[in-house]
């Protein structure tokens, strides 16, 4: 066999032109990281969150970089305007479910309203938003991806963070479960696990030097996680390069899950 007979296999390509992306908790943050990436990548990106004002802005500012986005502007907690709001649009070939919230307490100190309020957005939404969009890629016989946007705490304990672990533990264990029944219909279903993430949500925290330190020290390449540090990892499971991938989680988080 002489070079020029030689057939290279090719990679898969990582563009996504042609997909429609919806994203959830789209408006600043993780999700317009996730968003930007997305219509970077050539998808017609969909952004979602109940603050009509903040996505407008972003689907705005991706338009002016050259994205195709539009908005959605419901609340994720009532999965019945959920379901109705989709089922008027074409099916989404790839969801991040990026909405969630975290209200750290002490265990001895959770309220049951504290519970309910993390529990609600970051499991039960989380599951009626990816029901609907697979049961519309169902329907309409196409392939999909959908992105649970999880956590280092989904794998890990961490202290004053007993609801969140748990909301989280309980997103990798239903992932792999959806991924098992959605699998025949070629929907693939992964998760995200970034660690500590800088953003304007949880800037203030880190301006305690005792918190910042405690994390720090525990990141093993020594530096807060970036939105940036993200949208690659979610371009990737959206596209034909992880199309092996269902049930797996992409662990962002700079060695912290790594002792």
């Amino acid at each position: 066999m002489t070079e020029t007979e030689l057939k290279l296999p090719r990679t898969p390509s990582f563009r996504l032109e042609g997909q429609r992306a919806l994203v959830t908790g789209a408006g600043r943050g993780i999700g317009l990281a996730c968003a930007a990436a997305l219509a970077e990548a050539g998808a017609d990106v969909t952004l979602l969150a109940r603050s009509a004002g903040e996505i407008e802005q972003a689907a705005g500012a991706i338009r002016a970089a050259g994205g195709k986005a539009e908005t959605l502007c419901l609340d994720v907690n009532d999965p019945v305007q959920v379901k109705a709001a989709l089922a008027q649009r074409a099916p989404y070939h790839v969801l991040v479910n990026n909405a969630g919230t975290n209200r750290p307490a002490s265990f001895a100190e959770v309220t049951v309203e504290d519970f309910d309020a993390v529990f609600g957005l970051n499991v039960r939404a989380a599951f009626f938003v990816a029901q609907a969009v697979a049961q519309r890629l169902i329907e309409a016989g196409e392939p999909g991806s959908i992105i649970q946007m999880s956590s280092q705490m989904g794998h890990v304990g961490g202290a004053r963070r007993t609801v969140y672990c748990a909301s989280k533990h309980a997103m990798e264990g239903m992932t792999k479960a959806m991924a098992i029944d959605l699998a025949p219909h070629r929907i693939r279903v992964n998760t995200v696990c970034p660690t500590f993430i800088e953003t304007p949500l949880t800037k203030p925290f880190f301006e305690d030097p005792t918190f910042r330190d405690s994390v720090l020290s525990k990141i093993k390449l020594g530096r807060l996680g970036q939105v940036e540090d993200l949208m690659g990892a979610v371009v990737f499971l959206a596209s034909g390069a992880a199309g092996l991938m269902t049930g797996s989680s992409l662990v962002v988080d700079g060695g912290w899950t790594a002792d």
